[in-house]
């Protein structure tokens, strides 16, 4: 007998999110959770708007709008300086609007710890999670029949049992050990400094570039990594990342004189915490061990370059919420836990290679090659070329399944994180949304398991879609919509949609084996 259908090690906001994720499809969890308090580092604030998805979803998206410390109408906005924080030499960044048309909500700002305590509250009035805090977990094992979970608190050791485990616990994660999942390092860089102060003189030296959130500070002596910045809030709350000389100590470095010279002025400021961190990017090399599955961080950790961290973490809790639970209630094919490893795996491997490590290497190339003392006439040439660019960290970010095993997509599609937004429809993509004829919400139209999106009322794919799902034991909603406008938008006549708003199949009528598109779909 078991005492509950999913374990999750760490109660973060990734396991508290698959957490929510299988609660609402009815699915029991016991979240074990090692700290008996919030974090108050603030990390992980930069949010995109697929995670604002996640949080309606969940039903939390007007409670994460409430906690967050920077209001919308501020702006998230990014910017990067060459030499010094005041330079003149600058250029907007991480302009996450620029995508928000393709997307069914906002994009956030806030603190980890402040998100946490609102998926806590969600947890606590959901009667299918059990969340115990104080938890250290000391063991796992499984066997064709489940997995058991031992773990410490409160001074005595317990045991529980599940038919699944799911290791949300961190980059150190004690799951993945246990569970026999290799990870590897691919990418190790220098020691780095975590400072967080609060100074409301440098708020109003940065008044200057209104509505910006995050800066980085370009500088040859950094070798490609940054000195990153970002405000906490309005009230003169800051984090600052950066590199620092590998016997720096909090007692035997200059961290007020470092942040003077960052600057390029002097400004008062009081320290709330500093702290150090190695950097490295490490990967699993699976996501899954029979029974035993990882997710966030203890898959895949990087530095804190571009909000990617949380953001690819909780998709993992996206993807793998609907996978377990197809399963756990028999409608699930042989293959569709493997899936989640086929397809999360290659998009944090492209979010590796395409975005944090191209983005090193390219500060890295920029200030060996160009230098405003050596050339400046070159380098106010390269630095335009840079400003003028497109915004491509935000633009092309597109977590994509396009090689998955359970899509029907091309011939030798690959999935990845790097893409082109748009709102024509391709299998392994996300939906992005169109205006319904009556103000109808798109999002709120779809159903909780697959839906069928019939774009032209095509009363024979649509009854035979239902009948392929009713067979197979799918639960599945027709949407019949008929509009012309939704078809050119989109690109084609009916477009099948997974319960993470993940296109499954695209086409119409003609030659298309019902049965068999949902059969895949579902890992069959």
């Amino acid at each position: 007998m078991t005492d509950s259908q999913v374990i999750i090690n760490g109660g973060g906001p990734v396991g508290l999110g698959l957490a929510i994720d299988l609660a609402l499809k009815g699915v029991e969890s016991i979240v074990l959770e090692r700290t008996t308090e919030l974090h108050r580092i603030p990390k992980g604030q930069n949010l995109t708007q697929r995670t604002g998805e996640h949080f309606r979803a969940w039903g939390i998206a007007d409670q994460v709008r409430a906690a967050t410390p920077i209001p919308p109408e501020f702006g998230n906005a990014g910017l990067v300086t060459y030499g010094r924080l005041l330079s003149d030499c600058h250029y907007d960044w991480f302009q996450r609007s620029r995508v928000r048309p393709y997307y069914f909500a906002d994009n956030e700002r806030l603190p980890q710890c402040n998100l946490e305590g609102v998926l806590r509250d969600r947890v606590a009035g959901l009667p299918q999670v059990a969340f115990v805090q104080g938890a250290e977990v000391t063991g796992v094992t499984q066997d064709g029949a489940g997995v058991r979970v031992s773990y410490e608190a409160n001074g005595a050791n317990h045991a529980v049992e599940a038919a699944y485990a799911v290791g949300c616990d961190g980059a150190r994660s004690v799951t993945r050990d246990a569970g026999g999942i290799r990870n590897e390092i691919d990418h190790e860089g220098p020691r780095m400094a975590l400072l967080v102060f609060r100074s409301m003189e440098l708020h109003d030296l940065l008044e200057r570039f209104p509505g910006k959130s995050i800066f980085n500070v370009m500088h040859p002596a950094m070798d490609g990594y940054w000195q990153f910045l970002g405000r906490v809030d309005l009230n003169g709350g800051w984090f600052f990342h950066a590199p620092v000389p590998d016997g720096a100590t909090r007692d035997s470095f200059d961290f007020r004189g470092f942040l003077h010279k960052m600057a390029g002025v002097e400004f008062a400021l009081e320290f709330e915490h500093i702290g150090f961190w190695d950097l490295r990017i490490s990967h699993a090399r699976t996501y899954r061990n029979d029974r035993v599955f990882i997710a966030g961080d203890a898959c895949h950790s990087h530095p804190p370059y571009g909000g990617y961290g949380v953001n690819t973490g909780l998709e993992d809790a996206r993807n793998l919420g609907w996978k377990l639970d197809a399963t756990l209630k028999g409608w699930a094919g042989a293959r569709l836990l493997d899936s989640y490893t086929a397809e999360r795996h290659p998009v944090f491997r492209s979010v590796s290679r395409d975005f944090i490590s191209r983005m090193i290497e390219d500060f890295r190339g920029f200030t060996q090659e160009f230098s405003p003392e050596r050339d400046k006439a070159s380098f106010d040439k390269a630095w335009a070329a840079r400003a003028n660019a497109d915004d491509s960290d935000v633009t092309e970010f597109l977590p994509h399944y396009s090689g998955s095993p359970i899509v029907l997509g091309e011939p030798g599609g690959q999935s990845g994180a790097k893409g082109k937004h748009g709102f024509d429809a391709k299998p392994g993509h996300h939906l992005a949304p169109q205006a319904l004829p009556g103000a109808v919400d798109l999002w709120d139209a779809l159903g909780p398991g697959f839906t069928l999106m019939d774009l032209r009322g095509d009363n024979v794919l649509s009854t035979e879609f239902a009948s392929a799902a009713e067979s197979l034991g799918v639960p599945f909603k027709v949407l019949t919509l008929r509009s012309r406008a939704l078809r050119k938008a989109y690109g084609c006549n009916a477009i099948l949609v997974r319960p993470d708003q993940f296109i499954a199949w695209v086409g119409s009528s003609a030659g298309s084996d019902t049965k068999s598109i949902l059969a895949r779909a579902i890992g069959q």
